[in-house]
């Protein structure tokens, strides 16, 4: 079951609605702007209803804040280096919004547009066009995206069309705490992430080429751990991310959907796994988070984020395209799934 009812209004006045999607008594609640997951509640170990997703409780704050709470992310969701964005011989110079690059879609990216919503079988779908030459990028984009909340899975499937070659790498920007939203640190969130390397980094977060193992490593995810065991170890690709804010390639056949990570928290015996058929996923810890949130401060590593999508700058790495590339031509589909599945465990 879908409910509706008015949220809140944008700074010049536009009227925004929040969609719920009921199961049970969890239900997760969606905005038409920058379509974003504003609050997802579930049971914890003692049947207690727990928001596990930092937000807000008014748009004016979605407007203001950085960070993309909750919000779906594009054109292109992470860095491109430089704002450089090479197709068939041509550079599109992209607006560059971070230390020089550009990041989630530039100056106006997908998590500041309002998206139209359908109601469809019990789903909602959510759908925008992007013109030709917006944030510079070429070809009009026809952009859908499907929310379901059934069982105790949200699932987000992604799907977009374009009519001339460019740059596409869709995600949702959620940030999860585990203990509930306004807990105020993940470190001890327990994390599992099924992958063998990581993309290291310019300074300023580009991937610029190469993979790096994890193994004998902070970034070694492979045994659960909690997310603060190793976060403040010496290491250059940390300091660089002042923690983890990095892509983590997935260990899983080529466009295979697939179990990826597990997170849970010993406080609630809230457990999340995580599914999908992307090649990678960035994995942020938080580490930059400073706001007022729904029910408390928001401070660095309040919340922590799996983005999955496309391995961040391959339109300009070779090696990063070839497991699976964000440059889809006239004709091709692109489309890949993410969920997320919540149960309780007693710990």
């Amino acid at each position: 079951m879908i409910t509706q009812k008015h949220f809140a209004k944008t700074l010049d006045g536009r009227d925004v609605t929040a969609y719920t999607l009921h199961d049970g008594d969890a239900y997760v609640t969606v905005l038409n702007y920058g379509g974003i997951l504003q609050s997802l509640v579930v049971p914890n170990k003692r049947g207690e209803l727990t928001d596990v997703l930092l937000g807000y409780n008014d748009v004016q704050s979605y407007e203001r804040n950085g960070g993309y709470l909750g919000a779906l992310i594009g054109r292109f969701g992470n860095r491109i280096g430089e704002g450089k964005l090479p197709i068939d011989g041509k550079i599109y110079d992209l607006y560059c919004n971070d230390r020089g690059n550009h990041l989630h879609g530039g100056k106006v990216g997908f998590n500041r547009k309002f998206w139209n919503v359908e109601e469809k079988d019990g789903d909602l779908v959510l759908s925008l066009l992007s013109p030709d030459g917006e944030e510079n990028y070429p070809g009009n984009l026809k952009v859908e995206v499907t929310y379901s909340f059934r069982g105790g899975e949200l699932k987000i499937s992604y799907r977009a069309e374009t009519d001339k070659k460019t740059a596409v790498n869709l995600t949702n920007h959620a940030y999860f705490n585990l203990n509930g939203e306004a807990d105020g640190s993940i470190l001890d969130n327990v994390l599992e992430i099924k992958s063998d390397m990581i993309t290291p980094t310019s300074p300023t977060m580009i991937p610029e080429g190469g993979f790096r193992m994890v193994g004998g490593t902070p970034f070694d995810f492979n045994e659960k751990k909690e997310i603060g065991r190793d976060i403040e170890t010496q290491d250059l690709d940390l300091a660089q991310g002042n923690g983890y804010d990095h892509c983590y390639v997935l260990r899983k056949g080529k466009g295979e959907y697939a179990l990826y990570a597990v997170a849970e928290s010993r406080k609630t015996g809230i457990r999340m796994r995580c599914y999908t058929d992307a090649p990678a996923v960035q994995f942020y810890a938080g580490n930059g988070l400073h706001q007022e949130g729904k029910h408390n401060y928001y401070g660095k590593r309040a919340g922590f984020c799996l983005e999955t999508q496309a391995i961040p700058n391959n339109v300009n790495v070779k090696e990063y395209a070839a497991r699976g590339s964000s440059l889809p031509d006239v004709g091709e589909v692109y489309a890949y799934t993410a969920a997320y599945q919540f149960d309780c465990v007693k710990n």
